[in-house]
């Protein structure tokens, strides 16, 4: 059975799950504190999880609710027996709240793993290279929900006031963005809005949803009108969708990727904003001759450290060893590619990790052994220096 949630409902839903997701070590530590560190089976200690995470980082749930409902359901879940436990665990923690908050901000210090809810060796790993001060900065920005940005989608509503003047009509709050790299009223963040999926701006391709740090490397591309572009990573395609719409719906873009299944996204992209200047391959069946394309972009697969406030899951996923793995399948896709590149023509290789090993060691290992290709611009984003999700982007010149 479907439950239809209104829209503060569902935004309370998607709150509570992303944020128990955020704040699962902390959580647990909470857990232990009141049980002397005894294991608790899981669908038990995620209910827990879920009663403590609205006593203490939510405002919009009064105590006394958010331990009742926690109670109730434990009960709805088969967990009568222990419906006492949650009950007494939670209660005890809202007659300690001030205490409770103290010890969490001091958890932050001593023990910034636990206290901001990341892995031990990542924390250790951006603390060795950004130092401790700095570190506590990017783990509070892991931890912030994310807003949604809105792109101008140029190809199918060339003024920006065409869009404003719809989304007034459609109930869509919005703020100007402004960043070096990203045009004048080409980039929107939403404040509130209906769901996306129900705005005729939308679905008539008004705009895309894109984080502005995505922006960087098309503009860093530098495409014009009538050039051939090779996108090596395209899906789900809001890279592609970029270049098209400076290429003014002009040229030849090769869009590929490793997942077919994902290709469709960009097919769908396409038909919703308009693209018709895409041609989709999946990789097994790409083939070209050398020195095919004016201009390459290699959006490479990457750890995503940059990106973990948008993907909250990531931070308990992912593992050390991955990023030298990585590592050997972003040399490859920069020695595939390189051969493409006409003379004079550039390649812009991004991630939207923060590790070095992914970024600049990696550019500068590929171009001792690529001397044909000249490093012309690079730049890393910052997530708490720059208000951006993370990304580093290099541009590569053929000679």
């Amino acid at each position: 059975m479907n439950a239809a949630l209104s829209p503060a409902d569902r935004a309370l839903c998607r709150e509570l799950c992303c944020g128990v997701v955020r704040w699962q070590s902390a959580l647990d530590w909470l857990v232990a504190r009141k049980t002397g560190g005894r294991t608790q089976r899981a669908d038990l200690l995620n209910l827990l999880r879920l009663g403590l995470y609205q006593l203490f980082w939510l405002d919009r749930v009064p105590d006394h609710a958010a331990v009742h409902e926690t109670v109730e359901l434990a009960k709805r879940l088969g967990f009568g027996s222990q419906a006492g436990f949650v009950n007494a665990l939670l209660r005890g923690y809202t007659r300690e709240a001030d205490e409770t908050h103290r010890a969490l901000d001091v958890l932050k210090q001593t023990d910034p793993h636990t206290g901001w809810s990341h892995p031990d060796w990542l924390v250790a790993r951006w603390q060795a290279r950004l130092g401790v001060a700095d570190t506590a900065r990017l783990l509070e920005w892991n931890n912030t929900p994310p807003p949604t940005y809105a792109r101008l989608n140029t190809i199918k509503t060339a003024a920006a006031g065409t869009l404003l003047d719809r989304w007034r009509e459609e109930g869509v709050e919005y703020d100007f963005g402004r960043w070096d790299w990203i045009g004048e009223n080409s980039v929107f963040r939403l404040k509130s809005h209906p769901s996306l999926a129900t705005l005729g701006s939308f679905r008539d391709g008004g705009f895309y949803v894109q984080d502005p740090s995505t922006l960087l490397a098309v503009h860093l591309l530098d495409v014009q009108p009538s050039q051939t572009v090779l996108d090596l990573c395209a899906a789900p395609g809001g890279k592609t969708m970029l270049i098209a719409a400076q290429m003014q719906n002009q040229g030849r873009i090769v869009a590929v990727d490793v997942d077919a299944v994902r290709l469709k996204l960009v097919q769908e992209n396409c038909a919703r904003l308009g693209v018709t200047c895409v041609e989709t391959v999946a990789v097994e069946n790409f083939d070209a001759p050398p020195a095919s394309f004016d201009r390459i972009l290699i959006d490479a697969p990457c750890s995503n450290t940059g990106v973990m406030r948008r993907r909250v899951d990531l931070r308990w996923r992912i593992r050390a060893e991955e990023i030298a793995r990585l590592v050997k399948t972003q040399l490859a896709l920069l020695k595939k590619a390189a051969p493409l590149l006409k003379p004079g023509g550039s390649l812009v290789y991004s991630t939207c990790s923060l590790e070095m090993e992914e970024n600049g060691a990696l550019v500068r290992s590929f171009l001792a052994e690529h001397p044909n290709l000249a490093l012309e611009a690079e730049r890393e984003l910052v997530p708490f220096k720059d208000g951006v999700d993370g990304a580093y982007v290099v541009r590569l010149r053929a000679s």
